[in-house]
C-alpha cells in the first residue's frame, strides 16, 4: 500500500513510497472478494467515474493515480490453487493483492520458487507484473513472462479468465498493461522447484567489468553491477544455482552488511551528501570500498531480494544489450563534464528477449540502466541527461519509473503498442481505467 499524504490532505489522500506521486481519490474501496470487486468496477463505469487499482505504492510513476475510485486489493491475497505440471513446473494461482514477500514465503513452504525476482519484494503481484518488474539474468525474462493466466474484472464488471489459449489478446494486455485491461483479481504463475543460489559479491573496477561484460553476463545465471559515480568502483553480484555448496551467511554478517552498511551507513552518507555536496566524490569512494566481498548460499529469494530502506527517486531504461557499454561510457563522460553530485550508485541488469506486447525487453536482448538519486537531492538534470543518452540507442523507459516520454516517443519503440490500444478500446470503451499517466504514455484507446 502507499503512504498517507501529509496532514490536512484528507482522510483518503494517498502518496507513493518515493513521494513522487499523490492522489486525492473521490472514494477508496477495499473489496473483500471478487464479487465485491466486480460490483465496484461496474458501479464506477455506470457512473462515469475513473477507477484505478493500487497496490504497495512502489511505482515511481503516476500509474496508480486517480481522482476517482482507488481500489485496494489487499484482501485478495490467498493462494487459491497449486497444480503440478508434467514438465516439472507448477502453476500457482494467487490473489492479485498478495505481496511478493508473502508469495515467496508461501511458495517456499510448498517447496517452490519464482524463476526470477526483482531486487525488492514489497510490491503486490498485480502491481509488479502490470508495470513490468524484472530481475537480472541473460536467459531469464521479467515477471510478466512467468504469468500463464489471469482473472480480470473488465470495465463492465465481468470476471474473465484469460490465458494464452482463452482471450489471448486480453491476456497480453492484462499481463503487462498498466492496469488498462481491467483490475486483476488473480494471477496464475509458472513456478519451479525451490532452489538455492551461490552468491558472490565483490568489488571490481568499472573498466574491467565493461571489458569482460559478455563473459560475466553469459557465464552466470544472474549478473548485475552497481557503479558509484565519480569513481571507477563497482560492486558486482554473480548468482548461480547452487550445486553441492553449503555456505550459509552468519546472522551477524547479514545484519552487518545488509542493514548496518547497506541501509544505516548508506543512508547517513546520503544525508551528508545532501548537506555538503562537495563531499560526494569522497563519499562514493568510501561507499565503493566499504562493502567487503562475500560468498554464501541461500534460498533464491533471500539472495535476489534486498531490503532498501533509504528513500530515493529512480529512472530506468531498457537498452539493447550490445549498447550498454556505450551508455555507461556516455554517462561517465557526463559526470566528468558536469561534476554533478550523485551519491547513489547506478545499477545495471540484464534480461532475455521476450514477446510480451509492452515489455521493455520485447524482441531484443536487454540491459537495464537504472539511475537513482537520494530523495532530498535534485534529480532533474541527471535524469534528463540519462534520457538523452539512452534515446540514441532506442532506450525504453520502465513503466513504473520516472520519465517524461509520451506516446509519440514510445510508439516507434513498441511494435505492438497499437494492438494494445486496440484491445483497450474493446475492453474499456468508456475509459474507466484511464488516468493522465496512462494517456500520456499509451495514448488513447481504440
Amino acid at each position: 500500500m502507499g503512504e498517507r499524504a501529509p496532514d490536512g490532505a484528507g482522510p483518503d489522500a494517498w502518496r507513493n513510497w518515493a513521494r513522487t506521486e499523490s492522489a486525492r481519490p473521490r472514494r477508496v474501496a477495499r473489496p473483500r472478494d471478487v464479487a465485491a470487486l466486480a460490483a465496484e468496477v461496474a458501479a464506477a463505469t455506470a457512473s462515469g467515474t475513473r477507477l484505478r487499482a493500487v497496490g504497495a505504492g512502489h511505482s515511481f510513476s503516476g500509474a496508480a493515480v486517480t481522482d476517482g475510485v482507488h481500489v485496494h486489493l489487499d484482501a485478495l491475497d490467498r493462494v487459491e490453487r497449486v497444480v503440478p505440471r508434467p514438465d516439472g513446473t507448477t502453476h500457482v494461482t494467487v490473489g492479485a493483492g498478495i505481496r511478493l514477500h508473502a508469495l515467496n514465503r508461501e511458495l517456499a513452504a510448498r517447496g517452490l520458487a519464482m524463476r526470477n525476482l526483482g531486487d525488492i519484494d514489497r510490491q503486490s503481484v498485480a502491481g509488479a507484473i502490470s508495470t513490468g518488474t524484472h530481475g537480472t539474468g541473460a536467459r531469464l525474462g521479467g515477471l510478466p513472462t512467468q504469468v500463464v493466466g489471469l482473472r480480470v474484472v473488465t470495465a463492465a464488471g465481468d470476471v474473465v479468465e484469460a490465458s494464452p489459449d482463452h482471450e489471448p489478446e486480453l491476456f497480453e494486455l492484462a499481463r503487462l498493461g498498466l492496469g488498462t485491461a481491467g483490475v486483476l483479481a488473480a494471477v496464475t504463475l509458472e513456478v519451479v522447484p525451490a532452489f538455492r543460489l551461490l552468491a558472490r559479491e565483490e568489488p571490481m573496477p568499472l573498466p574491467a567489468v565493461l571489458e569482460g561484460l559478455d563473459d560475466l553476463v553469459d557465464g552466470h545465471d544472474h549478473f548485475e553491477f552497481f557503479w558509484f559515480p565519480h569513481t571507477a568502483s563497482t560492486l558486482t553480484k554473480r548468482n548461480d544455482v547452487a550445486q553441492d555448496e553449503h555456505l550459509p551467511l552468519p546472522r551477524w554478517r547479514r545484519a552487518l552488511d545488509d542493514e548496518l552498511l547497506s541501509n544505516v551507513a548508506f543512508g547517513a552518507a546520503q544525508e551528508v551528501a545532501a548537506r555538503t555536496a562537495r563531499w560526494t566524490p569522497h563519499l562514493n569512494r568510501f561507499q565503493g570500498a566499504s562493502l567487503p566481498p562475500r560468498t554464501y548460499t541461500a534460498a533464491s529469494h533471500d539472495v535476489l531480494v534486498s531490503r532498501r530502506r533509504v528513500r530515493f527517486r529512480e529512472a530506468e531504461y531498457a537498452v539493447p544489450r550490445e549498447s550498454v557499454r556505450d551508455v555507461v561510457a556516455e554517462l561517465a563522460s557526463w559526470f566528468r563534464a558536469t561534476r554533478a553530485h550523485v551519491p547513489f550508485p547506478l545499477e545495471v541488469r540484464f534480461a532475455a528477449a521476450d514477446d510480451v506486447w509492452l515489455s521493455t525487453a520485447h524482441g531484443r536482448e536487454t540491459a537495464y540502466v537504472a539511475v537513482q538519486q537520494y530523495h532530498r537531492l535534485p534529480h532533474g538534470r541527471y535524469f534528463e541527461a540519462a534520457r538523452r543518452i539512452v534515446a540514441e540507442v532506442g532506450g525504453r523507459p520502465h513503466w513504473g519509473k520516472m520519465h517524461d516520454l509520451t506516446h509519440a516517443d514510445l510508439a516507434p519503440l513498441y511494435p505492438r503498442l497499437a494492438d494494445a490500444n486496440r484491445v483497450r478500446g474493446r475492453v474499456d470503451p468508456t475509459g474507466t481505467f484511464r488516468n493522465p499517466y496512462v494517456d500520456r504514455v499509451l495514448g488513447l484507446p481504440g
